[in-house]
């Protein structure tokens, strides 16, 4: 996972001591005090939301129910007519003259109207479209006047048989259709409540808010509010102007027949709710100012004291850093944990004065010599190798001329020649791989010339690999001791191979033999020798470029040797690509 880098001044080590002491103060204990504050003022506030809330639900649910109790009692009203069989039959009867209507307005239909006591009801009236009867008292003939008035309209869109509420005119009415007997004629009661009552039941409400009161179709009927003047004629809900922070309660009258599609809302200003609650904001910001002034005064002082004798203590160790071992005055210190710190740091002033003149420069010496003897032991592994190839060149190109002579000797002598001409050359420590794998090719044409058709060699490298660098003469000796080790012994025909294969960032050549091989001890010796640290005494070859690569490559120079008896050795080097110079 990647790691995240802060910027240097979100830092704990880059921050000064005495801020550090105000953060630990700010997260400890101011923050955690401001916390608690708001969290107890936000859930103060919550809970007085809530009961406010109850609160106001309660009260409109009452204003609701004595609003339905007042309609209530017109429709008990209503069903008394609407039952009323000897009513419905002197309203159907058709009579011979006024004279027999008067009479029968007298005797009973005057007396009718006396049971409508109500203080819920302002009057009655009923229309009939009877012919024979008069306008007369509370009855009234139902003619085209009648029907062109706005709440005869509206009722005559509802066709159910229960009474029903309706607004016109300012003036709420209940509605029934007295045909529960006869049909003859039509009968409809018309009962208006009286406004008065319905204005002191809303505005004595125990709801402290907006109330709005909207029939079946969502318009405004009746209002309590400032507003209230704008509610008159067909406004919505939608229309009334709402800050964010109005608290809505909605009241529908369900389940009642007369006022379905009623609803009672209420609208409640949060910030009048809440207002008790927010006077105390105030007192939460100062008692947290307060909690956090004068700790941090306190705090501030304290820091002060310790951050002075700090910076006292950081000159002089600047001075330390420029060998200047100038010790804090003693009438400086002081007995706390500063002060035990300044005494040790002039104690190891005094030491580090010391150990400068006494041990320091001795060991830079040291270093230095040591320097020189390893650049003196490289040069010396270099130039050991060059005598030791040469000397097996000319002992190879005299046994072949004791035994046959022949005119192939020249470009022996030739390839003798390359190998020597390279291994004098000692301007270059580095050379290519293209290079080094010549002087292998020509130190096998050499032991071709030896052995005869009883040798074969194959070299391979890869293009990407050719132009590559590595140290001079650190690939022969493996090779060479392959020839020598390996192949001179067998009864057979012997093969030696160099590959140069690349593999990533990292070059790997692999040199193999189908030679007499090595027992695991003998592999085991040579390899504990090849790792050892010792002067080099037997195999001078290998362990001079064993030692002169590891040298160069430190931990990157990887080294693997893997034989068995009879079956050949294969030697492999694991090394870092360098790009050629």
């Amino acid at each position: 996972m990647k790691r995240i880098k802060w910027p240097a001044c979100l830092k704990l080590n880059n921050m000064k001591l005495r801020d550090k002491l105000l953060l630990m103060y700010f997260i400890s204990v101011f923050a955690p005090i401001v916390l608690t504050n708001i969290i107890f003022y936000q859930v103060t506030t919550s809970h007085v939301r809530n009961q406010k809330e109850r609160d106001a639900s309660v009260a409109l649910e009452q204003t609701k129910r004595e609003f339905r109790s007042l309609i209530e009692e017109a429709v008990g009203i209503s069903y008394l007519y609407y039952t009323d069989s000897a009513l419905s039959e002197r309203l159907d009867h058709r009579y011979e003259s006024t004279l027999d209507y008067v009479e029968a307005y007298h005797t009973y239909l005057r007396h009718a109207f006396t049971r409508t006591n109500q203080a819920a009801i302002r009057w009655l009236q009923i229309y009939v479209d009877n012919p024979t009867i008069h306008t007369s008292g509370n009855i009234e003939l139902l003619t085209d006047e009648v029907r062109s008035l706005e709440w005869f309209r509206v009722f005559s869109r509802e066709k159910v048989p229960y009474p029903v509420l309706i607004s016109a005119d300012g003036t709420f009415s209940l509605l029934q259709r007295l045909d529960n007997y006869t049909n003859e004629y039509e009968k409809l009661l018309k009962i208006d409540l009286n406004m008065d009552m319905i204005r002191q039941l809303f505005l004595h409400s125990p709801f402290e808010g907006d109330l709005y009161l909207t029939g079946p179709d969502g318009v405004i009927q009746y209002a309590r509010a400032p507003d209230a003047g704008l509610t008159r004629g067909r406004m919505t809900l939608a229309s009334v102007p709402l800050s964010k922070d109005t608290m809505r309660f909605v009241k529908p009258y369900e389940g009642v027949n007369y006022l379905k599609g009623w609803t009672l809302h209420g609208f409640m200003d949060e910030r009048i709710v809440l207002e008790e609650v927010r006077k105390s904001w105030p007192y939460v910001i100062g008692l947290a100012s307060l909690n956090f002034l004068v700790p941090s005064l306190i705090l501030i002082l304290m820091a002060r004291s310790i951050h002075v004798r700090l910076i006292r203590l950081l000159k002089h160790m600047k001075k330390v850093k420029n060998q200047n071992f100038e010790t804090i005055p003693p009438a400086q210190e002081s007995r706390d944990e500063i002060g035990q710190l300044i005494s040790e740091f002039n104690r190891m002033t005094g030491q580090i004065r010391s150990l400068i003149q006494d041990v320091y420069m001795a060991d830079i010496q040291k270093k230095d010599l040591e320097l020189k003897q390893r650049l003196a032991q490289l040069h010396a592994l270099q130039s050991q190798i060059n005598p030791h190839f040469l000397f097996n060149a000319l002992e190879t190109i005299r046994m072949r001329s004791l035994i046959k002579n022949e005119v192939e000797t020249a470009r022996i002598i030739q390839n003798m020649a390359k190998i020597f001409r390279k291994s004098i050359s000692w301007g270059r420590d580095w050379v290519t791989i293209r290079e080094e794998l010549e002087l292998v090719e020509c130190f096998l044409e050499i032991q071709k010339y030896r052995f005869g058709n009883k040798l074969k060699y194959i070299i391979e490298a890869e293009d990407e690999a050719i132009d590559t660098v590595i140290p001079k003469m650190t690939l022969l000796p493996f090779v060479e001791n392959a020839s020598i080790h390996g192949i001179e012994s067998i009864p057979h025909n012997g093969l030696i191979a160099v590959a140069i294969r690349l593999s990533g960032e990292r070059m790997q050549v692999i040199i193999t033999d189908n030679g007499i091989g090595m027992t695991p001890d003998k592999l085991e010796d040579i390899l504990l020798y090849l790792n050892e640290d010792t002067a080099i005494k037997e195999k001078i070859g290998m362990k001079n470029a064993f030692t002169r690569l590891r040298m160069c490559y430190g931990e990157q120079f990887q080294f693997e040797i893997r034989s068995e008896p009879g079956q050949g050795t294969a030697v492999e080097i694991g090394l870092p690509m360098k790009p050629a110079v």
